[in-house]
């Protein structure tokens, strides 16, 4: 299927849906889908945006300046995941437990809104890789359109070049809760801490950054094209990261990449993730 047909496709389950909630983060997914929701069903199209210590400032404030220029209807939440029971700890379910009470509140904020739908910005790529989160979509009857539209990343990207969004070349971005090992306790202190290891290596210009936390010690993840760019900064890195309270820093000859804390985790023989 040629990317046009995949477009018309997505506008078309769109429209079949009447009114939607978009779950909307900011990023990539979730600004194209909303933007085309938009575009195709006007005010019966709303976005719910999530605000927690997980979800950095940065990213909450362009979700808003976005929502104000395209003059869509945004709903703020509450959704804090450190109250959630067993959270905190990290457990491999983790993305379960969160999208299970996000969406929770996103349906209610809908609901209140008169809009009938819930959908979320997840593509082709995420069917690769371990996702929890996935299955809390499917238990609370959330759609999928950039899914059901056959829709991977560069082709979003590309779309998105087209409508002329400012997030076609934004880096990924996933929920800081994602930085920590599995097992390892989250906490707001360290939350922040990832939070400004990256905002730090953002604003020295590397593209697409990942800060991992082990105990004590960050694991950084850029992409292998720019290991030159943080040799020529190591001093600053170091200093900085040490400065917001790690007390080792280092580089992941692996460079970035989507996932890695799940590279860790056991499986059985067919492959199913044992928690």
């Amino acid at each position: 299927m040629i990317l046009d047909e995949k477009y018309e496709k997505l506008k078309e389950y769109l429209k079949s849906l009447g009114s939607v909630a978009v779950a909307f983060s900011g990023g990539v997914d979730s600004t194209f889908l909303l933007k085309t929701a938009h575009d195709v069903l006007g005010d019966n199209c709303a976005a719910i945006t999530a605000r927690s210590c997980s979800f950095p400032e940065r990213e909450l404030n362009e979700a808003k300046a976005f929502c104000a220029a395209e003059g869509i209807k945004q709903v703020i939440v509450e959704s804090e995941e450190l109250k959630i029971d067993g959270f905190a700890q990290n457990p491999p379910n983790r993305c379960y437990l969160c999208k299970t009470e996000l969406f929770v509140k996103i349906r209610s904020a809908a609901e209140k809104l008169g809009l009938e739908n819930l959908a979320e910005g997840s593509n082709t790529d995420d069917n690769g890789d371990y996702r929890p989160g996935l299955i809390a979509v499917k238990e609370q009857n959330v759609k999928s359109p950039l899914r059901f539209a056959e829709l991977n990343k560069e082709e979003i990207r590309e779309l998105s070049r087209r409508l002329g969004l400012p997030t076609s070349e934004k880096q990924s971005f996933a929920c800081l809760s994602s930085r920590f090992v599995y097992g390892e306790t989250i906490t707001e202190k360290k939350l922040g801490m990832v939070d400004r290891a990256e905002q730090f290596l953002l604003d020295l210009g590397f593209t697409q950054v990942r800060v991992r936390i082990h105990g004590n010690i960050a694991r950084i993840e850029i992409m292998p094209d720019e290991f030159g760019k943080m040799l020529e900064n190591s001093e600053a890195v170091y200093k900085k990261l040490k400065e917001v309270g790690f007390s080792y820093v280092s580089l992941d000859l692996g460079g970035y990449r989507t996932g890695s804390m799940n590279e860790t985790l056991a499986v059985d023989k067919t492959g199913k993730i044992l928690l």
